[in-house]
Order: C-alpha cells, then sequence, then structure tokens
C-alpha cells in the first residue's frame, strides 16, 4: 500500500534588508519574510562602472552576502542615476539638496535590481528601469523638501512615496521599483521559486 501523500514544505524567504519600504512592498504581494538579515557589504561603485551595471552587481552580491542554507534570499537596490553618474544614498543636507539641484526640471533614471538566491546557491536576477522627470524647483521648493527630512538616506535625494511625489511631473515604468522594489519583477522571481501569492 502507498503511504500517505506528502507535500513539500512551503520555501522560506529571508529578506536581506532592513529597509521597511522593502517589507511593506513585500507585503503587497502576501508575502512575509520569515528573516530579515540586511548584508553587510562594500557599497562603492568601481571605477567607470554604469548605473545599471552597479544595481545587477549590487543585488547579487546582497544575495550572496546574507544567503543561508536555510531558504531562499530575496535582496535588491535602487540606483538613481544623472546620466551616467549615480547618484548618492543622501546622508547630510548638503548632499540632499545638490542632489534635488541636479534633478531640477530633468529626466534621470532609476534602477531597481532584485536578487533571489535559492539554498542550493542558484541566482536569478532581474532589473527595472523608470523614468522619472521633476518639475523646476524653486528654492523655496527645495527648502520644504530639506526641511521634511523625507529624503534622509535615500538614493538620490528623495522618496517618491513621500511629499516629493507632488514634485514630479512625469513617470514612466514602476512606481514600487523608484520606492525600493520592482513588484511586478519581484512577484515574477517569487512565483518561479515556488512562493504562493495571490
Amino acid at each position: 500500500m502507498n503511504g500517505p501523500a506528502t507535500t513539500a514544505p512551503p520555501p522560506v524567504l529571508i529578506l536581506a534588508s532592513a529597509s521597511p519600504r522593502r517589507r511593506e512592498l513585500l507585503a503587497r504581494l502576501g508575502i512575509t519574510p520569515a528573516q530579515i538579515a540586511p548584508a553587510d557589504i562594500d557599497e562603492t561603485a568601481m571605477p567607470g562602472e554604469l548605473p545599471r551595471d552597479y544595481a545587477r552587481r549590487m543585488g547579487a552580491e546582497k544575495a550572496m552576502a546574507a544567503a543561508t542554507s536555510d531558504g531562499f534570499v530575496l535582496a535588491g537596490d535602487t540606483v538613481v542615476a544623472a546620466g551616467r553618474r549615480i547618484l548618492p544614498k543622501a546622508e547630510d543636507d548638503a548632499t540632499a539638496r545638490h542632489c534635488l539641484e541636479l534633478l531640477s526640471g530633468r529626466r534621470h533614471r532609476v534602477f531597481s535590481s532584485i536578487a533571489l538566491r535559492a539554498p542550493d546557491g542558484g541566482m536569478k536576477a532581474k532589473l527595472s528601469e523608470t523614468i522619472v522627470r521633476f518639475k523646476n524647483l524653486s528654492a523655496g521648493e527645495i527648502d520644504a523638501y530639506i526641511d521634511s527630512g523625507d529624503w534622509e538616506g535615500k538614493a538620490g535625494g528623495y522618496a517618491i512615496q513621500g511629499a516629493a511625489e507632488g514634485l514630479i511631473n512625469w513617470i514612466h515604468g514602476s512606481h514600487s521599483a523608484v520606492m525600493g522594489l520592482p513588484l511586478f519583477e519581484t512577484r515574477a522571481l517569487l512565483k518561479s521559486a515556488g512562493f504562493r501569492i495571490g
């Protein structure tokens, strides 16, 4: 006689990011990470490295650094680029102001990479590219945004989910990618790994 059918346990997801935004975005897909394991890596760009290549490398390296044998590791990185220039994460008023002055009235690109590492070491990755345009920002608008504090720790000196959204007059691509996690690409990667998503 055949024994009772056995089903494989559901896959376990480890999120290699301390970003509350990425957790919130994953929740939109009905996914709650079993563990948060931020990757501690050197995020310095290589000489001459293009923004999209940098984003891909960062996503993969974060997945590798936080990987364990206990489950799948999801990592991501979001890069704001003005031409070939990678804009920094704003850690002070001066950096945020410089970024906003640079982005005022012009289009820029946001590259958001995701990488999913399986317990056996296999890696799948995707990259989202979004084009964003700020209106021409007045000095007063920049001052008000700096005062809001929304820019703190954000790539390119702004967070699209905050007050900056009222200053963006055009976007082509994924809104969630600019927030930090491209949901369409993330959903596809997770479904391919066996995660149940509604």
